[in-house]
């Protein structure tokens, strides 16, 4: 060969070298992979619930848990327990509480979850003052404001209530799912 032809292949080779095939690892590929998959078989979306409190729009979720038999605090434009309303959600974010100790304590709210919490613990015969194991599922309308929310399970926890749990619809479906497992009972 000559000398120009050696040159032009040493140029081509050093303009192509930046385009050489590596080597590529794919056991961290591979470990994602296994990794994703498990976690999507561990946490898939098992069960329904309760149906929606009539003019509640719940929030939506795309993982849940399974809902257990639980009593329902339903917060559209009517604050409703059981089906059963209670007052005008409106009257509930201006009710100031009749106790300077807990500020978010909304009365009326408190004497219903209180009447329930007691009968409850009367059936059980737990005693008077003791936590309810019993789940409260809060169906809150997806425009409630978080304040609100915030003093509903505040009273909730202070009528006995410590397992609190909140309802959304499942993404892409018209049923319902509890996203939020209990929260710990009153501070």
């Amino acid at each position: 060969m000559s000398r120009g032809k050696d040159a032009r292949m040493a140029r081509r080779a050093a303009q192509f070298s930046k385009f050489r095939m590596t080597e590529l690892n794919l056991i961290p590929l591979v470990d994602t992979f296994v990794s994703i998959v498990f976690f999507a078989l561990t946490t898939a979306t098992v069960g329904e619930l309760s149906p929606v409190v009539p003019g509640v729009r719940l929030p939506t979720a795309s993982v849940g848990v399974i809902a257990l038999s639980q009593l329902t605090l339903g917060i559209g434009a009517q604050v409703t327990l059981g089906g059963h309303p209670l007052m005008n959600t409106i009257d509930a974010a201006r009710a100031k509480s009749n106790d300077p100790a807990q500020p978010l304590v909304i009365p009326p709210l408190f004497t219903a979850l209180k009447a329930s919490a007691d009968s409850m613990r009367r059936a059980k015969s737990t005693p008077k003052d003791s936590s309810l194991d019993t789940p409260l599922a809060i169906q809150g309308d997806s425009s409630m404001h978080y304040d609100l929310l915030a003093r509903v399970m505040q009273t909730a926890r202070m009528a006995g209530f410590k397992n609190i749990s909140l309802q959304v619809n499942k993404t892409g479906n018209a049923t319902t799912v509890t996203t939020t497992p209990g929260t710990p009972g009153a501070p």
